[in-house]
Formats: C-alpha cells, sequence, structure tokens
C-alpha cells in the first residue's frame, strides 16, 4: 500500500487477512468470507474515523455482524443443499501447520464441529476461544451483554470440547501415515489401507449434487477400505494423488487423468488415519490452486 493511501484503507487493508480469517471460521466458506469482507470495506469506508480508538476492533465488529447475517442466511441455504455439506477447503502455507492454535480451528475437523453450533454460539467461540476478544468487545459485536456472551462461551466452549478430536500427531507421524495412505491408494494395496485406518476412522464426502458423493458419513476401516476399492475399481488407473497443505493439515489433491476431482483432508492422530474429508464439489474448489493467508 502506498504512502499516499487513506487512512481507512491503510487500515483495512493490515487487517484484512485477519478479518478474512474471522469470517471464515465463522462461515466455513472462504467465497462467503470474501462477500463478508466487501460489506465490511462498505460500511467501514463510511466510518468517521475520529471516533475509532481501535481500528482492529471496530473492523472485527463490522465483520463479526455481517457473518452472523450470513450465517444465518446459510442455514437456510444448507437445509436445501444436496447431500452432505463440507467446508470449502483452503490450500494454506506450511507455516500455517506449525501453529497448533491457528490450524486445529481452521481444520476441517474443528470447522465441522463448530457447524453443530448456534450462529450466535459459533461467533462468540470464535472470537474469544480462537481470537481472544474481550467479553465486553464480543458483547457489542453479537448484541448481548457481556454476562450473556459468558454463558454463550461456557456452553460454547463445552459443547466444542464433547465433539472435537482429541488424539495429536507428531509431524513424523502425519508424513508416515499420509505416505503410507498414498502409497497404498495409487498401488491398490486394500490391506496396506486397511493396515493405517483407525478402526473407528470416518469418511464424509461434499458433492453438492454436481458430483457423486456418499449420501452419509461411512465409519469403520472395513467399511472405508470397501468405499475405497469400488473408486480404485472404477478410476484407479487414471487416479493420482498429490499432497498437500490444506486448513493447515496433510491432505491430498486428487486428479483424474490430470484433471483435479476434488480435496481430500485427512485427520492424523497417533499415527493412524481418523478422518477422511473429501470435497468434491467443483464450486468449493477455487481456494487449492493457490495459497490463501489466514493468521490470527
Amino acid at each position: 500500500m502506498s504512502s499516499g493511501a487513506d487512512p481507512a484503507t491503510e487500515a483495512f487493508v493490515a487487517h484484512r487477512n485477519l478479518l478474512f480469517t474471522v469470517a471464515y471460521e465463522m462461515l466455513g466458506s472462504a467465497a462467503d468470507a470474501e462477500d463478508v469482507l466487501q460489506e465490511t470495506w462498505m460500511r467501514w469506508a463510511g466510518v468517521d474515523l475520529g471516533v475509532v480508538q481501535d481500528p482492529r476492533a471496530y473492523l472485527v465488529k463490522i465483520t463479526t455482524r455481517q457473518a452472523l447475517m450470513r450465517l444465518r442466511a446459510l442455514g437456510r441455504r444448507k437445509e436445501s443443499y444436496v447431500g452432505p455439506w463440507l467446508p470449502e477447503p483452503l490450500l494454506t502455507a506450511p507455516d500455517v501447520a506449525e501453529d497448533v492454535e491457528l490450524a486445529d480451528s481452521v481444520s476441517m475437523a474443528m470447522l465441522l464441529v463448530l457447524e453443530t453450533l448456534t450462529p450466535t454460539e459459533r461467533a462468540v467461540f470464535v472470537l474469544r476461544e480462537v481470537f481472544d476478544v474481550g467479553y465486553d468487545e464480543i458483547a457489542d459485536a453479537v448484541g448481548k451483554s457481556a454476562a450473556a456472551v459468558r454463558q454463550i462461551a461456557h456452553r460454547a466452549r463445552s459443547h466444542v470440547a464433547a465433539r472435537r478430536p482429541r488424539g495429536d500427531a507428531s509431524p513424523a507421524e502425519i508424513r508416515g501415515a499420509l505416505e503410507a495412505f498414498r502409497r497404498a491408494v495409487e498401488t491398490g494395496d486394500l490391506q496396506g489401507l486397511l493396515d493405517i485406518l483407525a478402526p473407528d476412522v470416518v469418511v464424509l464426502s461434499d458433492g453438492g449434487g454436481v458430483k457423486q458423493a456418499l449420501l452419509r458419513p461411512v465409519r469403520g476401516a472395513e467399511r472405508v477400505v470397501r468405499v475405497f476399492a469400488t473408486g480404485l475399481k472404477r478410476f484407479g488407473a487414471a487416479m493420482s494423488l498429490e499432497p498437500a497443505q490444506v486448513n493447515g493439515g496433510p491432505a491430498m489433491l486428487i486428479r483424474l487423468d490430470g484433471e483435479l476431482d476434488g480435496v481430500l483432508a485427512v485427520r492424523v492422530e497417533h499415527g493412524l488415519v481418523t478422518g477422511l474429508y473429501y470435497v468434491r464439489n467443483p464450486e468449493k474448489l477455487s481456494r487449492v490452486t493457490s495459497e490463501t493467508t489466514i493468521h490470527l
């Protein structure tokens, strides 16, 4: 940004990546997060900066309010969504994975847990637990009293704690599991695939009604292997897997005859694959060709 830029533009650009991350964590959609940022900018451009003490806090408040409105509208849209819904995957830089807190907050598994919260609970949880925003500021953003926000935060925290994945994996375990998984799929080694899957592994897929996807989650290693066996029988020779970093975690870009078919986010715990999230909906694949900058 040039030194000749006006203060409103400079402040917005300085905090843009943060605002995008707030909106994305609330919405699970990069496209909707970008729309929220556009709406945030339009409102911010009309603000009298002379009365703004903390531009960052003010911008987060505007973004939160716009994201909340969109989140409520999204809830209605998801009711008519064809098949299971998964968050829109983001290709992220390697340093995101090194920031454990940030990587956990944007992981596919966490975003799916956040989907089970009400819009207000989600906003409060994201602002408090992820971005460490004060209760008074959150209250101003969501239109509640500080006391009510504390209660909502406690309820949301307990809800998330009961559902979030608990297992850890070292970078070496993740690399090892990912390579074993890739090798098993590419060679059609079903026993090797079974060996790297946790007994309670779950696979979910999202085709958005445009591409074929599982109608409901498939749980259990043997059932998941059968799903892959069917896919390999149909596409095996044409399929290739490319390791990638998506939402701060391990993933595979899956290509058929060289064309991107989807993104498979992989959750690894204690050296075994415990979650597979396959996004095939073409409308959700625009953010995996170049890295998206996110930060707390």
